[in-house]
């Protein structure tokens, strides 16, 4: 049976837009026998789901609180899913076995460079949750040399220490009530939850050239890209990151190559509109 399923898993997962950019993709791409559903599961949950998935299934898209439950399913890993620590993909392979990847750091490279941020020497990264991995995966690969890492607790930035050593990134920790002074990087990457970082909307001294992504993409703009939208900077958005490592998930489940990126994007971005 050849694949011809995928999904996205998490909890909740009602909200997800993955389902809406890969169904765009199959009809771009004349996959008409493919289907891509959702699944709301936990981390107890998702073993017994993958368990349980026929031939059929081609792979599955990972979101919270899933990925480094679904990285320990995998029987191999890519080099940026194992340093991370994290998979948002799983790929099914030929002998019934997962592959598991991390596409949100293949994407986070991909739009910072699209925006311009090609070989940042400073980066700034908000935040010490699973997106702050990814961005480190990034700095890595965008040659930073000075990372530093923002958040409110030390512990969470003890906790990425382990990805950063792996990454081969040096990472300084910063207190949450110093962030301000670190906008001037040549990139920010801000990775927390809505509203944390609106103060700091006031507080930016933004320079010219700094390339700022920022994970939220509802309510946008956030009061942070804004103002540097304001003065004339760079700005990625959530979306613009959701969109991008979903085309290299649709490429590693139904084997099309490149993504029919410009139908995924005009149908996230019109539901994203609509919501």
């Amino acid at each position: 049976m050849q694949p011809s399923r995928a999904a996205v898993c998490g909890k909740p997962i009602a909200h997800s837009l993955s389902p809406v950019i890969h169904r765009a993709g199959y009809a771009a791409a004349g996959l008409t026998h493919w289907q891509y559903t959702s699944f709301e599961v936990d981390e107890l949950a998702l073993p017994g789901l993958v368990d349980s998935l026929g031939p059929e299934w081609a792979g599955l898209s990972l979101t919270m609180p899933l990925k480094e439950t679904a990285l320990r399913l995998a029987a191999e890993t890519s080099p940026l899913a194992a340093a991370t620590g994290a998979a948002n993909t799983l790929v099914r392979r030929p002998d019934g076995t997962w592959y598991g990847d991390n596409t949100d750091a293949v994407g986070m490279i991909r739009v910072l460079r699209e925006a311009g941020a090609t070989a940042p020497h400073s980066l700034t990264i908000l935040g010490g949750g699973g997106t702050a991995r990814a961005a480190l995966a990034a700095a890595a690969e965008l040659g930073a040399t000075e990372v530093a890492v923002v958040t409110r607790r030390p512990s969470a930035r003890d906790e990425l220490a382990p990805a950063a050593e792996a990454l081969g990134v040096h990472i300084t920790g910063v207190p949450w009530d110093e962030a301000a002074p670190t906008l001037t990087a040549d990139a920010v990457i801000s990775t927390v939850p809505k509203g944390a970082a609106d103060h700091l909307a006031i507080e930016a001294a933004w320079r010219a050239g700094t390339v700022l992504f920022d994970a939220i993409y509802d309510p946008w703009p956030t009061p942070l890209a804004a103002s540097a939208s304001a003065k004339g900077l760079a700005v990625i958005s959530g979306l613009d990151l959701l969109l991008a490592q979903a085309l290299s998930q649709f490429e590693q489940f139904t084997g099309v190559r490149p993504a029919p990126e410009r139908a995924m994007r005009e149908a996230l971005f019109v539901a994203a509109a609509a919501r």
